[in-house]
């Protein structure tokens, strides 16, 4: 078998990109800065049928940890085939209530995160020869803006990573390497419910369910599954002839126009 690499792996889509991978036997390089999460997902992965999972930490804003952390992976995991730069923070702040600080912050774990990932990515990929493929986590922001506004730090961030798709997908091309992205739309992870129990948390389930509803032409919000899917798909051999692309999983959302008239 090969290895996959995840950033941002102990929760949310990372954790279901993991456990898809798992099921299929693979080993996996899980990389995040929640360790005691990492943990607890690298032991689902083994359970879920994983070769091998190893966790690591890692903030991917940080140079030298994502250079160390590929380079573990290198020696104690068998070769890396693919790569998915999925590590991301959003912070619902509007133009001009964001400061400097959480505007940087976003920055460089979403758009820095994933460059940096890219580049040790490759790197290695060019050491050996083997070629590759790179999945990035783009999001329907960057395309459209969000209706409740206060996203303009995450929105210019996922707008930066699809920009770097294709920029990237150019470079890497001659060595055999792929670099995609995967568009998830409204994922039902347990990051919606952080904090909550009992009355609020049903509450909070009601009324994301009611918005997927009225909001998104499927009619719900996606699995972590799916967006893995997606991302496994990418991933793999089936998909040898594409590269510097988006694949949109977002149940129809970017397709629907707000316009009634």
């Amino acid at each position: 078998m090969s290895t996959v690499v995840v950033t941002g792996a102990a929760a949310g889509i990372g954790r279901g990109i993991v456990l898809r991978a798992a099921a299929r036997g693979q080993d996996i390089a899980l990389l995040d800065i929640d360790e005691r999460a990492l943990a607890d997902t690298a032991a689902a992965a083994l359970a879920a049928g994983a070769s091998s999972a190893l966790p690591l930490r890692c903030d991917v804003s940080v140079e030298s940890e994502v250079d160390a952390a590929f380079t573990t992976v290198a020696e104690r995991l068998p070769a890396i085939s693919g790569v998915v730069a999925n590590a991301g923070i959003e912070v619902s702040e509007t133009l001009t209530s964001a400061s400097v600080e959480s505007w940087d912050r976003v920055m460089a774990v979403n758009l820095r995160g994933t460059f940096l990932t890219a580049r040790a990515a490759l790197q290695r990929w060019r050491a050996v020869g083997t070629g590759g493929s790179l999945v990035c986590v783009s999001s329907p922001s960057a395309f459209v803006g969000f209706a409740g506004g206060a996203n303009t730090a995450y929105g210019a961030s996922k707008g930066g990573i699809s920009a770097f798709v294709r920029a990237a997908a150019l470079d890497a091309a001659p060595d055999g390497v792929r670099v995609n992205a995967v568009v998830p739309g409204a994922t039902d992870t347990d990051i919606l419910y952080f904090g909550l129990e009992g009355e609020a948390l049903a509450a909070r389930r009601t009324k994301l369910g009611e918005a997927a509803r009225q909001q998104i032409p499927l009619g719900r919000m996606a699995r972590p599954e799916e967006i893995a899917d997606a991302v496994l798909w990418l991933l793999g051999p089936e998909s040898a002839y594409v590269t510097g692309s988006h694949l949109v999983c977002d149940g129809g959302l970017l397709a629907k126009s707000a316009n009634t008239f």
